[in-house]
């Protein structure tokens, strides 16, 4: 797209995600495509409330806001955007929206009668195209013009956001223009007479400036509660574009208190890390009365030392990553700055880092006769909550600032830290390469298969010329080779081959039988077909050589049996499916009654639940408008332990039979804990009806305990993926991963075997846009990550692993065929073989849910055939649960009938289409064979590359996995309007009437299921009575666990109790104090 040539200075764009919303590949397109046309985004990412956006709208001189919503609410949501820019007196920035077909025709025209300048249908997008709907929104937005401001000093002195903005979109609209219209307000500031201290934060792009400004703003609003902070963040213009991405805000948690100003400003034509408006600003900032100003540069690189001019102290952020010592010599900063921070402290060689550090500050300084720990160098960990390192900087900093005489502030005690030791991580350091490891262990298991193949040909060729002519002198040298050969052959290696013939004559019989948890199941291994064939269940090869045998035993093997690549049970259940009930809408009453509807025809009640944003989000229900619409949307609404009664009210929770599923990950911990608690309650409710009276406390003690041992089902809560695509972290990365950490434990404790602690997801990266070799690779690597971190607190691996559970997508791309088969591999080997792991932690088990992204709300009525194809190479590739999307989830929550034909697709794969009487169909063919092996080699050299950033957490850091996942979701985009990619009734074999006047859109005909005003208000009041109700001690259990917390307890231990008197919101809120919000990333 070619740069706008205009007469004025940059368009400004606000992007987003609306409020609980973690669907955030689609605006990232829109706002690099927005860069690429020339305007500077200030991009605040997923899960931004109505006030945020306006807040940064406001204070960022914004033309423009651009937002995505695909949760439900979306109504409310632009209503009260269009309302509170006009409350604001910002109503001339224009609101652009968009949500797939999620937004439906009628809401269209609704929303942009209120005041909406467009919201943008996938109609909109197959006739513009991406670059199109930019264009087209930058033209809207070229009419815009900010409101001058008035030369009054009292105004300006109110520090209102509203015209500090202005003031400075109109000193950099004359510096960009080469004016002098702001020359009289230019000399009209420098006539205040403000003082305000300036902190110049400068380092090297990637180094964490804007973490290490969030946590010293932190610090300076708990520590100085009549304080007030000026934020001016400096990110570079891109010279082809003109176009600058300014994401310092989404970073950044504190910047919406009010008292933070913050202003993201670009380059523009400066070329250096500051902009040439920069001196206005802070005489803007200083003349409103701010009493600290913070300014942060772009990246820099060696010798770059503009903020040093424009501060009062500077601080220099780096990381250990500046190559050899030597380097140090180069870095200017070195020679200027008041203060160094090494962040990333927890890095490998940040200790070195530290010393040479010291070193080369002393030599500039020629502080030789200071102790190196006195010097103002500091070894911090910014996105760690409370970190110890942050606290000695900022107590250093404030001791500068007083002084200097630049400010009177009351001094606070800097910490005893012991900088001579590095922060552990997550992952201990000296296990960061766990996936070359098992990347390489792979490998070896297969070269290793070859090479005993190999022998066993010659052992066996040996024996058959022995066998032909084996007496007399002539055959003593071959039996001499014989000999040699076998003693390079394993013992079990020759006994998997020679007990071959006898395991297949089993699966040549009528009948078969095997053990599961001590329970003997008999299996008749044959279906008769209408025509009379006798079809096996599990077809078996028919290999003479016995090292091609040999191969496939151990590339392959039985349904069952080691490596499980055909699936890790010997057969499919015939009395069960393996579909699942889902549902989640309105209230717990609504779900509950559709999970009844569900069930009705099925002995097994296997229960998945989805819940609403607001719940995802660890929200109680609000009077807000952009919460209060989301209620109930696109899930169901919980947040009391009265909530998850009436949901799964009527079914027995600890029955065999029974198995309950929640897709929740943030708040997985407190629902989780919900989630028992109904269970006990409801079989100690079951003792009293039974025996007349109440259960004693040793009687609901032995109850709780049994159902601890009994109650079976899975809860997502996995945080690592939700960090790198679908956005629902809540707490900080740390302290969630703690808690995951303190729920295995309560469960190895407790002995829960039955309950999946975590659902590892690889469907939400799928989502996010990445292709299906990298949600496989992403998600394994999740996996594995869990197991190490949980063996670094000591716990065994066979008493964590079987609680582990796998979620993947299935997909119209061939690589989803062998989603399972290259999974189960790769798990097993390297359970197996790095970790020591019994039979039981080797089998991975996953759930498998029909692809979200291939729902298109164009030619609604076509989703129902890719599902259908979908779910069959789902269940031939046997998974061990499946869920079918509804063809109509592309635009609404399904309604009964759509979630009825949903699951008629996977019942009709099973008991009618014929082939599925066989349960090991992809075994023997050629194209399956050299899929596995090539989906397998392209896991494992991603493996590699995340392990050469210091495994997950370390690739997380630059935002690998993220960054991967929007360059394929891109990818995915171009393809589709460009046409490149068929996708039928989309971009091609297109609905000749679709452009008749007569034709309505698909949200114009289907029914839309929405949550009721009054369901809305039921939640609201329910939420309210609860906590009305347990006011007292709800605030003191609150109090236990954040003590619990800060005393390094276990928290889930604590969650136990504290959700019988507390609702979700309250119980994130204290958590939030004591471990610290998430912090969003690009």
């Amino acid at each position: 797209m070619k740069k706008r040539e205009t007469a004025r200075e940059p368009l400004r764009f606000v992007t987003a995600t609306s409020l609980f919303d973690g669907h955030d590949a689609s605006i990232n397109i829109m706002r690099r495509i927005l860069q690429d046309a020339g305007a500077e985004v200030i991009h605040l990412g997923h899960n931004k409330s109505v006030a945020e956006i306006v807040n940064a709208a406001v204070q960022e001189g914004a033309h423009g806001v651009a937002v995505s919503s695909y949760q439900g609410g979306h109504v409310e949501f632009f209503e009260y955007l269009i309302d509170l820019l006009g409350e604001r007196g910002c109503g001339y920035v224009k609101v652009f929206g968009g949500g797939g077909g999620v937004i439906v025709p009628d809401e269209i025209r609704e929303l942009e009668a209120y005041g909406v300048s467009k919201i943008y249908s996938p109609e909109d997008g197959k006739a513009m195209g991406l670059k199109g709907m930019i264009a087209h929104m930058m033209d809207i937005a070229s009419g815009v013009t900010i409101p001058e401001v008035k030369m009054d000093a009292r105004a300006i002195g109110s520090r209102d956001p509203v015209i500090v903005g202005r003031l400075i979109s109109a000193a950099e609209r004359s510096r960009s223009l080469k004016n002098r219209d702001f020359e009289p307000m230019r000399a009209f500031l420098k006539g205040i007479d403000a003082k305000s201290p300036v902190i110049g934060i400068t380092g090297t792009g990637g180094s964490g400036k804007s973490s290490i400004i969030d946590e010293l703003l932190r610090r300076t609003l708990n520590q100085y509660p009549d304080r007030t902070v000026a934020v001016i963040s400096v990110d570079p213009t891109r010279s082809r574009s003109g176009g600058a991405l300014l994401g310092d805000r989404i970073r950044m948690n504190q910047i919406d208190d009010e008292r933070v100003f913050m202003r993201s400003m670009a380059t523009r034509a400066s070329r250096g890390e500051l902009s040439d408006a920069i001196g206005d600003a802070l005489d803007i900032v200083k003349a409103a009365g701010y009493d600290l100003v913070i300014v942060e540069t772009s990246g820099i690189g060696q010798g770059d030392t503009a903020v040093t001019g424009i501060s009062d102290v500077s601080l220099y952020v780096m990381t250990a990553d500046y190559g050899a010592p030597t380097q140090l010599e180069k870095i200017d900063m070195l020679d200027f700055a008041d203060m160094v921070l090494i962040n990333k402290f927890e890095q490998e060689k940040s200790l070195d880092a530290l010393k040479h550090v010291r070193k080369q500050y002393m030599r500039n300084h020629e502080l030789f006769d200071r102790a190196p720990a006195d010097l103002p160098i500091y070894g911090t960990v910014a996105s760690r909550y409370d970190d110890p390192g942050m606290d000695r900087a900022f107590a250093h900093l404030v001791d500068a600032l007083v002084d200097k005489g630049l400010i009177k502030w009351k001094r606070i005690p800097e910490p005893a830290v012991d900088q001579e030791k590095a922060h552990e991580g997550i992952v201990p350091s000296g296990r960061q390469h766990y996936l070359g490891e098992i990347a390489r262990a792979v490998r070896a298991y297969h070269a290793r298969a070859l090479e005993v193949a190999d022998r066993i040909r010659k052992y066996h060729a040996l024996e058959d010329l022995l066998a032909v002519d084996g007496d007399g002198q002539p055959a003593a040298p071959l039996r001499r080779k014989l000999s040699e050969v076998k003693k390079g052959i394993a013992k079990a290696d020759l006994e998997l081959i020679d007990s071959w013939d006898k395991q297949a004559q089993r699966y040549r019989s009528k009948s078969f039988s095997y053990t599961v948890r001590d329970k003997k199941i008999q299996v008749s291994l044959t279906r008769e077909s209408l025509a009379g064939l006798q079809v096996p269940k599990i077809a078996l090869p028919f290999f003479t050589d016995k090292g091609d045998l040999y191969v496939w035993l151990r590339k392959e093997n039985l349904p069952g049996s080691f490596p499980f690549t055909a699936g890790v049970f010997p057969f499919k259940r015939d009395w069960e499916d393996p579909k699942r009930q889902f549902a989640g809408e309105g209230g717990p009453e609504r779900t509950n009654r559709r999970f009844h509807y569900l069930c009705r025809h099925d002995e097994a009640k296997r229960l998945s639940t989805a819940f609403d944003s607001v719940t995802l989000y660890g929200e109680d229900p609000h009077e807000k408008p952009d919460i209060f619409g989301k209620i109930g949307e696109s899930g169901v609404s919980i947040c009391t332990l009265d909530d998850m009664k009436k949901l799964y009210a009527g079914f027995d929770l600890c029955s065999p039979n029974t198995s309950v599923s929640m897709t929740i990950n943030g708040p997985a911990p407190i629902m989780t804990a919900m989630f028992f608690n109904t269970a006990i309650d409801q079989q100690a409710e079951a003792f009293r009806k039974g025996k007349g009276r109440a259960p004693t406390a040793p009687e609901r003690e032995a109850i709780r305990e049994r159902v601890l041992r009994t109650v079976r089902g899975t809860v997502q809560a996995d945080i690592l993926k939700e960090d790198q695509g679908q956005n629902t972290c809540i707490f900080s990365t740390e302290f969630a991963l703690k808690m995951m950490g303190d729920i295995q434990e309560y469960f190895i404790e407790k002995g829960v075997e039955n309950f999946y602690s975590v659902s590892i997801s690889g469907y939400h990266i799928a989502e996010a846009g990445a292709n299906p070799i990298s949600q496989l690779a992403f998600t394994l690597a999740n996996g594995f990550t869990y197991v190490e971190y949980y063996l670094s607190r000591g716990m065994k691996i066979d008493d964590f692993a079987r609680n582990f559970s796998f979620f993947f997508s299935s997909g119209m791309d061939p690589e989803y065929s062998v989603l399972g088969r290259v999974a189960r591999r790769i798990w097993a080997v390297a359970m197996r073989d790095l970790y020591g792991a019994d039979e039981s932690s080797q089998r991975l088990k996953y759930h498998i849910q029909t692809s979200g992204r291939s729902l298109h709300s164009m030619e609604i009525q076509f989703n129902d055939i890719r599902t259908t194809l979908q779910a069959l190479t789902a269940l031939n590739d046997n998974c061990n649960s499946l869920h079918t999307n509804a063809y109509d989830e592309a635009i609404t929550t399904p309604t009964e009938e759509s979630v009825r034909r949903a699951m008629a697709i996977q019942m009709i794969i099973n008991r009618e289409f014929g082939p599925s009487m066989n349960e090991n169909q992809l075994q023997g063919s050629f194209f399956m064979e050299w899929l596995t092996d090539a989906v397998e080699e392209a896991v494992l050299a991603e493996f590699e590359r995340i392990s050469d950033r210091r495994g997950v957490l370390g690739a997380m850091e630059t935002q690998y996995q993220r960054a991967k996942i929007q360059e394929e979701s891109l990818h995915y985009e171009h393809l589709k309007h460009s046409g490149r990619l068929p996708i039928i009734g989309v971009n091609t074999f297109e609905n000749p009437d679709a452009e008749g006047a007569e034709y309505k859109p698909a949200g114009g005909c289907i029914q839309l299921t929405r949550a009721s005003h009054e369901e809305k208000m039921a939640q609201l009041n329910n939420c309210r009575r609860f906590q009305k109700q347990h006011a007292k001690e709800g605030k003191a259990a609150l109090a236990r666990l954040k003590d619990t917390a800060l005393s390094g307890g276990n928290i889930f231990a604590g969650l136990m109790d504290v959700v019988r008197v507390a609702s979700l919101g309250q119980i994130s809120h204290a958590l939030y104090e004591v471990g610290g919000k998430y912090r969003r990333n690009m």
